[in-house]
């Protein structure tokens, strides 16, 4: 038979309660939607109790912070996140981690009622211009914001969401917009793939960056291939699943799992490249002699990437060996021009997904087919790759004058 705990007057306590031994005080934990420890204090047992049940009160429907006009951003947002049952842990974790991150101390701390357009719109630039954030992570930070407030719109306690157009705003004011200006150019990615197929410390690298620049997988869905989703016969790779490394929001550990896509676009099948067919050949040839992964991640193996552990590669794995294989070559590249009296070619910090954005440069450059880019890319809107063939074409407007100007002798 279970003991119940006392306070220091004989009185039982209940789950959760604690008297402290220090100074007397009562104290209550508690878990929260977002399955953080959180925690309430009173002098004596009566009042914690009181706070107790208005906690209790206060998680079943919020009502009372809503019609006080207490509720901050934070308060809907928590309750809005704790309400995503249909979410994968990873994608919430992601939802929860930038919004920690960015809102949660700042904006976050604000009434929803009092929050109007212009509010928004201010915190907005201020992210873009003093924190230095692309037109893409804000747009992102809405993502999450607008559902948030529209949320407070449903249960009447806001007239209206402060944030509906905002973005549209931002857009036309910030001069920026999402296409090929991360892509690497031609000279670079050369560039890049040349330092790395003669570099005697990162040659262990080539296989790797050729399938991400010759396929324009998703870094997940890299790091994710498996043999047997290699099809040499036909010279088809098929991309069904992708790896996710994330924190989970409730017990904090950093977890390996395996992600199905989310739409039905995701899954789809590239044709191989000479280049990137050579680089799963060398590959296999190698671990042939020394070796297979045998890492196991929710029951799947035979995963083709390994770090130098012999454990499935992660996304931070490659955007580290980015760093260092760019700073390394601009370092040597700068001694090398200035010898050869030339201008250097140096490469600008970049991550793995723009490795994604240079094929599909690439692609568009060089094929008229939207339908089949966007198959390729596992695009689920034809805009998004309408995007980038608009940005791509427009790059060689240019050099396609130049061109006919040789061609044509018309005038």
């Amino acid at each position: 038979m279970a003991v119940s705990r006392k306070d220091a007057r004989g009185r039982a306590l209940r789950k959760g309660e604690l008297q402290r031994k220090s100074d007397g005080r009562y104290m209550y934990n508690y878990t929260d939607p977002l399955g953080r420890r959180k925690y309430i204090y009173a002098n004596d047992l009566v009042t914690l109790r009181e706070k107790e049940k208005e906690l209790i009160r206060d998680q079943l429907d919020g009502l009372d912070l809503y019609v006080a006009g207490r509720a901050t951003v934070n308060d809907v947002f928590d309750r809005y996140i704790s309400m995503k049952h249909d979410l994968k842990n990873s994608t919430k974790s992601g939802y929860i981690y930038n919004y920690d991150h960015f809102v949660r101390d700042s904006f976050g701390k604000k009434m929803i009622a009092s929050i109007k357009f212009s509010d928004v719109l201010q915190y907005y630039y201020h992210l873009l211009k003093n924190d230095g954030l692309s037109i893409g992570m804000v747009e992102s930070i809405h993502t999450l914001l607008h559902p948030t407030f529209q949320l407070a719109v449903r249960d009447n306690i806001i007239r209206k969401n402060p944030s509906d157009g905002v973005i549209r705003e931002i857009s036309k004011n910030a001069g920026k917009n999402r296409g090929i200006r991360h892509a690497l150019t031609l000279d670079q990615q050369r560039a890049f793939m040349d330092y790395i197929a003669n570099s005697p410390v990162f040659c262990r690298w080539w296989s790797v960056f050729t399938v991400l620049l010759g396929t324009g997988c998703r870094i997940g869905e890299m790091t994710g291939l498996r043999w047997e989703d290699v099809d040499f016969e036909k010279g088809i790779i098929s991309i069904n699943h992708g790896m996710v490394y994330y924190q989970d929001s409730e017990t904090k550990d950093c977890i390996l799992k395996v992600s199905k896509p989310k739409t039905e676009a995701g899954i789809r099948t590239i044709p191989m490249l000479d280049a990137v067919r050579e680089a799963l050949e060398m590959e296999y040839e190698e671990q042939s002699e020394n070796g297979f992964c045998d890492s196991e991640v929710d029951g799947m193996t035979g995963f083709i990437f390994s770090n130098r552990f012999g454990d499935v590669l992660k996304a931070s794995n490659v955007n580290n060996a980015i760093k260092r294989i760019v700073d390394s070559y601009n370092a040597e590249e700068m001694v090398a021009a200035a010898r050869e009296h030339r201008e250097p070619v140096m490469l600008p910090r970049f991550s793995a997904h723009v490795l994604r954005h240079t094929f599909a440069t690439r692609l568009c450059e060089n094929v008229t087919n939207l339908k089949v880019i966007q198959s390729v890319m596992g695009h689920r809107n034809i805009e998004t790759t309408m995007d980038i063939y608009a940005e791509a074409t427009d790059q060689k407007k240019q050099e396609t004058f130049m061109l006919l100007d040789e061609k044509l002798d018309i005038f």
